[in-house]
């Protein structure tokens, strides 16, 4: 596999839901929530966020995308969201490349890169940490999962 990291643009919403949704689905299965926010959000939403100008990015496998981050932000805070990699190629190195991406390509003012993740979801823990992100606290979700923030300074 021949993986290159490129910025992505709204008509590339359909496959970034593609591979969204079937990323997210261990998520749910693990937690018993099949509501979980990446599994609900529509093509129209992914499309809007992709024009939005904040970071995005996706690994592309010459034209298959199997991979995919986007971001939000906020003043001097930027929130990684929605990593997501095709279920076939996890654990091939596609979403460290991407969580690089991402986080080394912050807009000037941000000083701080942060997520969360599902308490219970400890390879992503694990993932994170080992990529330099450090636990700074827990909250429940939207659906009502506990989860943990992590963050990491900007250098």
């Amino acid at each position: 596999m021949n993986v290159h990291i490129g910025p992505l643009k709204p008509h590339h919403a359909g496959q970034v839901l593609t591979i969204q949704r079937a990323a997210y689905l261990a998520e749910a299965r693990r937690y018993g929530a099949w509501d979980l926010p990446p599994l609900v959000e529509t093509l129209d939403e992914i499309r809007e966020h992709l024009g939005d100008g904040t970071p995005a990015f996706g690994a592309f496998d010459g034209a298959r995308l199997v991979g995919s981050v986007r971001s939000r932000v906020d003043g001097e805070r930027m929130e990684v969201a929605r990593l997501a990699v095709a279920p076939d190629v996890q654990g091939g190195g596609v979403g460290r490349r991407l969580l690089e991406a991402v986080s080394t390509r912050v807009p000037r003012d941000v000083r701080v890169v942060w997520l969360f993740t599902g308490a219970e979801s400890d390879g992503n823990l694990s993932f994170y940490e080992s990529a330099g992100f450090v636990r700074v606290g827990e909250h429940l979700d939207a659906v009502g999962i506990r989860c943990v923030t992590l963050e990491q300074k900007v250098i």
